[in-house]
């Protein structure tokens, strides 16, 4: 993803960002005037009904090709016209071989990359000949599949790219028009790392309301299983039964991203939202996010690797709330009780506790939202409530981290349990990352942790200047 460059600090910053945040406060409670204010709980579900109106189980001989009454091949490394590789930087060649894109004959399809003896890549790429697929006024649509990852980790799987998403329909013979037409990417992953990403794109590139090329993501780590070893549900929901109009990412029936129509403008929202989507799954090799994640695929990437799908299906409903397979989560309170903090998704770092030393400030990094900022040399956040589980115990500690810290100033980023005097679990340094909004996450391996526990991230460093910006933490088994 874009890394988007920030400004840089003034001596002053901490005193400016303070009087920044009170104004904030101002702004946002003129804007809950301007929109109404939008209830805590998750709406009531009604007597709606979700209607298939699409499915692939993916059932026939092994060895065959999908149903091309249902799918169409990309192939090439473009659209006739469009930008050259897919306009992502991904290196390999779509093609409708059997190699890459085949049924196993019980009931899956399985999208394969291979490299010849040359070092070129191949892999595949499939879309739904359907491009109708959105809500009705007043109802919702879900569009979901089973999946399991590629079976690859660590250096083996440096360049994977696997997604199940969709596109906007008008960009089928315009290819010029993204991000404007909408994109909801349900299920991306790279590297092999045990994540789910899921993004809204919309608006101009680069930057604009959706803050592209990155746009409006979030992500999490698989529940049970890792995402690779197993098969999962990937869904999104547009859902327009709502007060307002909300797209709803989801693992696994766990809503874990949300992006709502008041967080951009409405000409950019109906942009991206008053047509029909159609469906997308292929496996990339390559490309600005794998390259933001350590790069394409090298000599010790392995092929072969097939993303392995189950089932893939639309529904919908005509209107009214629903009664979803997944439902949205209430918004936490400021102290969540104990054992609410899920520790294997993104804990938003300005939804601390309790703190000492940060200040809040608007981020530019994917997801937008708010990030922590002014951190240095003794500054601390607190996280109650950590739920940790009582199977596997976690052993990877990651951090969103973003520093515009001069020459020679670092520090590291730790965590301590219940205490913040006990010895760190595990802990990363940070230097300067190219700027106070040039993010990057930054994995360290920590202590085995399982159980419920106060997680206390805390600030070291040999130097009083501020080093490090955190947008959020989370943990991996």
């Amino acid at each position: 993803m874009r890394q988007t460059p920030g400004s840089t600090r003034a001596p002053a910053r901490r005193t400016l960002l303070a009087a920044l945040a009170t104004a904030a406060v101002t702004v946002a409670a003129a804007a809950a005037a301007a929109f109404g204010t939008v209830s805590a709980q998750a709406v009531a579900p009604s007597a709606a009904v979700w209607t298939e109106v699409f499915r692939d189980d993916f059932d026939g001989p092994a060895g065959t090709g999908v149903n091309t009454g249902l799918w169409q091949y990309t192939t090439g490394t473009s659209y006739p016209g469009g930008p050259d590789r897919f306009g992502t930087g991904e290196i390999e060649t779509m093609t409708s071989s059997t190699a890459n894109v085949s049924l196993d004959g019980a009931g899956h399809l399985r999208i394969t990359p291979r490299r010849d003896a040359a070092g070129n890549w191949t892999s595949g790429r499939i879309e739904t000949r359907r491009g109708d697929f959105e809500p009705p006024a007043g109802g919702a649509l879900r569009a979901e599949a089973r999946i399991q990852m590629p079976n690859v980790t660590g250096p083996a799987a440096k360049g994977y790219w696997p997604a199940f998403w969709m596109l906007g329909t008008p960009y089928r013979g315009n290819w010029w028009n993204w991000p404007g037409i909408g994109e909801l990417d349900i299920m991306e992953n790279v590297q092999g790392l045990n994540t789910v990403w899921a993004t809204m794109h919309c608006g101009t590139s680069p930057g604009g309301p959706c803050n592209e090329t990155s746009g409006i993501g979030g992500q999490r780590t698989c529940p049970g299983g890792t995402c690779q070893a197993g098969f999962h549900t990937y869904a999104v929901e547009w859902d327009r039964s709502t007060a307002v109009e909300q797209m709803r990412f989801s693992v696994d029936g766990t809503v874990f991203h949300t992006v709502r129509a008041d967080q951009v403008d409405a000409t950019t929202w109906a942009n991206a939202t008053r047509h029909g989507y159609f469906l997308i799954l292929n496996v990339a090799m390559g490309g600005g996010f794998p390259d933001a994640f350590g790069g394409g695929p090298d000599a010790g990437t392995e092929p072969g690797h097939p993303m392995v799908v189950d089932h893939v299906a639309v529904l919908r409903t005509e209107g009214g709330s629903t009664t979803p397979p997944t439902t949205p989560p209430a918004t936490p309170p400021t102290t969540p009780p104990a054992g609410s903090r899920d520790a294997y998704a993104a804990i938003q770092a300005e939804s601390y506790d309790a703190q000492a030393g940060t200040v809040k400030e608007t981020t530019a990094d994917s997801g937008g939202g708010q990030n922590i900022a002014a951190v240095g040399n003794g500054d601390w956040v607190l996280f109650k409530g950590v739920d940790f589980g009582s199977g596997a115990a976690a052993r990877q500690f990651l951090g969103r981290v973003a520093s515009g810290a001069a020459g020679g100033v670092s520090g590291l980023v730790e965590v301590r349990l219940d205490s913040r005097g006990a010895a760190p679990v595990g802990s990363f340094s940070v230097a300067n990352t190219g700027g106070w909004q040039n993010w990057r996450t930054v994995p360290a391996n920590i202590s085995a942790v399982t159980g419920t526990h106060d997680v206390y991230v805390t600030f070291t460093s040999g130097q009083p200047a501020d080093y490090v910006n955190v947008n959020w933490v989370s943990f991996g088994r």
